[in-house]
């Protein structure tokens, strides 16, 4: 289980000018809440929960998440979670597809309806007009209850009622209006399905919580990626005005500032080492939460590399770390009985730096392809 970390667990320290957290311990103090300057020894459960949930959009990230962060990790006990439906994927923080807990999933989905409604508007609002919401989440709703539907049936089936609609707009509709999950075999480490989803009530056998609490979920927030700002706090969850939430908590919060001045809170007890803390190398899969999570991204990735990891149709490339910051990108390769690692370096490395890459590097693909006869790891030299 994760800690209690209710407000009342901490105490006010005032001062007139906040310290200040300059870029090196920043990152390590974000690396220490990740579990990556030691992996650690957790079930998975309570790691997915201390992380804040996992980012999913590729239903191989929240194992590369996992295997990078705790020791001993293997596939079988995620795969065993969604199966047994002790965490599910379902549509969060930024209206994306993430990995929570069941129970996590029961407090968060009410309070992030806000951010699913603007993604929507945002998205297909023209494309709704005249449409009632309510009929639509019932008919909708009906439909995912009767048996798990992939988002194409779901629109193709409310064409029927709503025959004018734009489909993929009317099944998008209900994604935000009815609490969706993505049900197994999908997410199962080894195995390929479509989307399929139902409700949250029917999977979990729970309703959402009516009276989330949004200090809650900022608390939840800091523990993972503090010490950050109110804005930082809304980029990770899509939600806006949480300074009046940062105003309610701050007596109970630790103030600091960075280089440039911008206010940062965090909990008091919480890990802050030492910028010269040592970091190995650690390797990221696709569209962590690290990268996310931040209106500022210098504590772990330079912005001149930026357009390097972020791709133009949205993809977040697998990175590298080295010294707790982005320098590479990573993807694995299989030729029949052969896996292979390409290494893309942004920067030149030392060749001792190249042998502790290259040694986790083997550690990461003989977890990915357990069934491979050789393994090979390669790198591409920047330019």
């Amino acid at each position: 289980m994760i800690p209690d970390i209710s407000p009342q667990m901490y105490s006010h320290s005032s001062s007139p000018q906040p310290p200040i957290l300059g870029t090196g311990a920043l990152n390590r103090a974000l690396l220490a809440r990740q579990m990556l300057l030691e992996r650690a020894k957790l079930p998975a459960l309570e790691a997915v929960e201390r992380l804040a949930g996992l980012q999913a959009q590729s239903p191989s990230a929240p194992y590369f998440a996992l295997w990078t962060r705790l020791a001993e990790f293997r596939q079988k006990e995620l795969s065993r979670l969604l199966l047994n439906r002790s965490a599910v994927r379902i549509a969060l923080m930024r209206s994306t597809l993430h990995l929570v807990s069941g129970r996590d999933a029961l407090y968060l989905r009410p309070l992030l309806q806000p951010a699913l409604d603007r993604s929507l508007s945002g998205s297909f609002g023209k494309k709704l007009t005249g449409i009632n919401l309510d009929e639509l989440a019932a008919a909708g709703r009906e439909l995912v209850e009767s048996g798990p539907i992939s988002l194409h049936q779901l629109g193709q089936q409310l064409k029927d009622h709503w025959p004018e609609a734009d489909p993929a707009a009317l099944s998008a509709a209900v994604r935000t209006l009815v609490p969706l999950v993505q049900v197994p075999p999908r997410g199962i480490w080894g195995e390929s399905g479509q989307a399929l989803h139902t409700s949250s009530e029917i999977w979990l056998g729970q309703e959402l919580e009516t009276n989330p609490s949004t200090e809650r979920m900022v608390l939840r927030y800091l523990a993972a990626f503090g010490p950050a700002s109110v804005k930082d706090i809304q980029v990770w969850s899509g939600l806006t005005r949480l300074g009046k939430v940062i105003d309610r908590l701050r007596p109970q919060l630790a103030v600091f500032q960075d280089e440039q001045g911008t206010l940062l809170y965090d909990l008091p007890g919480a890990p802050r080492p030492e910028q010269d803390t040592p970091c190995p190398p650690r390797f990221l899969g696709e569209f962590d939460n690290m990268l996310l999570s931040y209106v500022d991204r210098s504590r772990i990735l330079e912005s001149s590399y930026r357009s390097r990891v972020f791709t133009v149709n949205g993809i977040i490339r697998s990175t590298v770390l080295l010294d707790g910051f982005v320098a590479g990108v990573w993807r694995i390769k299989r030729k029949r009985s052969e896996a292979g690692l390409v290494i893309e370096l942004f920067k030149p490395l030392t060749s001792n730096v190249k042998k502790s890459l290259a040694e986790e590097g083997e550690r990461l693909l003989r977890f990915a392809e357990a069934d491979a006869v050789s393994y090979n790891i390669q790198f591409k030299e920047p330019v």
